[in-house]
């Protein structure tokens, strides 16, 4: 009995795991998403600039 008592406590615990590595990694799905957002308006705004300046040549 013991040893199948070990089985279901390291199968839980890799559930445990995978379900910290899921929360990790779709942390940092959303961070990097808006992270690229931000650049993108960086960009967007910077390419505004650009031809506002260029626009009068």
């Amino acid at each position: 009995m013991a040893h199948g008592s070990n089985y279901f406590m390291m199968g839980s615990s890799l559930v445990f795991i995978n379900i910290i590595i899921y929360i990790v990694l779709l942390t940092a799905a959303i961070y990097g998403f808006v992270l690229f957002i931000k650049l993108a308006r960086l960009g967007i705004e910077a390419l505004r600039i650009y031809i506002e300046k260029n626009k009068s040549q």
